[in-house]
């Protein structure tokens, strides 16, 4: 195989997650994208493709393969071992926005039969009607689902795409796929809480108990990527102390994360609002690895959604 040279991207993840935004992103940056390839023929494909080395390829990859899925992970060690850069992004969402998308497209779920026949009869109560019984079926699926691609899951970098608008998750996709692939990405995410906890953090702080700026008139209107809100929060000392805390912990569990063959790493740093004590950390902590640490890269979750509104 020539394909030492070429970039290949998985994308995959649960129904309804934004795989075809995902994958469509990608096509218009100029990479040549397949949609539901069985895995059995991934490598065949790229063996078709060895004579343009410089094409970059990204393949979808969902449960309607679920049969050769027990295959793939194997089939994706093989592929790095013989120098092909492959990289796996695995999109997620909650089942309440999953529920909440299906319903809207009123599309019905892969794996809605299977999850049907394998509910006990008696489950549903009796009386129950059939609106109910239908958002029943559909959360058994999503439920089904996740139990088939967890091992996939848990070799991928995960992308929750539950508060995501399509232009964010266009914009975080091409970030990825832009990261320098043979070093560990380290991603700096901001979230608030009263959004929920993002799922695909690998480690979650909670910077909640510091000082608030938005309640000083003033600042409330600014975000932490502004002066004021850097110096109001810079003069305090438990945001500061906590800054070095979590910059301290994770410059000494990098190397032994790099170590462990981790592609990427998220640090999800989360306050009430996700405008100013979030963003302050965030920014500032990606600004310190991102001297030392090429793949750095950052994520303005509630930002990002009022930008691209």
């Amino acid at each position: 195989m020539t394909a030492s040279a070429r970039e290949v991207v998985l994308v995959t993840g649960i129904s309804g997650s934004g795989k075809s935004i995902a994958l469509h992103a990608l096509e218009d940056a100029g990479w040549f994208c397949v949609d539901n390839l069985p895995p059995e023929l991934l490598r065949d494909f790229l063996r078709l493709n060895g004579r343009r080395a410089d094409r970059r390829v990204a393949i979808a990859v969902d449960v309607r393969s679920a049969g050769s899925l027990p295959h793939l992970l194997p089939l994706l060690g093989q592929l790095r071992a013989e120098g092909v850069q492959v990289r796996s992004v695995f999109l997620d969402a909650s089942t309440d926005a999953l529920v909440r998308r299906f319903s809207e497209t009123r599309r019905p779920h892969p794996r809605s039969k299977e999850a049907a026949s394998a509910r006990p009869a008696a489950a549903a109560p009796p009386g129950d009607d059939d609106r109910r019984s239908l958002h029943r079926s559909l959360i058994d699926a999503i439920e089904l689902e996740r139990a088939l691609l967890a091992d996939l899951r848990g070799a991928s970098v995960v992308v929750d795409t539950s508060q995501l608008r399509p232009a964010q998750l266009r914009l975080w996709m091409r970030d990825l796929v832009g990261a320098a692939p043979s070093v560990l990405t380290l991603i700096f995410e901001l979230f608030a809480f009263k959004h929920g906890v993002p799922l695909d953090a690998d480690y979650v702080f909670d910077v909640r108990m510091l000082p608030n700026p938005h309640y000083i008139r003033e600042l409330r209107p600014l975000t932490g990527r502004d002066a004021d809100v850097v110096a109001y929060l810079e003069a305090q000392p438990d945001a500061m102390e906590m800054l070095g805390q979590i910059e301290a912990f994770m410059r000494r569990w990098l190397p032994a994360l790099a170590d462990d063959q981790r592609s990427y790493v998220t640090v999800a740093i989360g306050c009430t609002g996700g405008q100013h004590r979030s963003v302050w950390f965030v920014e500032t902590l990606a600004r310190r690895f991102a001297a030392e640490h090429a793949g750095t890269l950052v994520r303005h979750r509630e930002i990002d959604a009022r930008e691209t509104t």
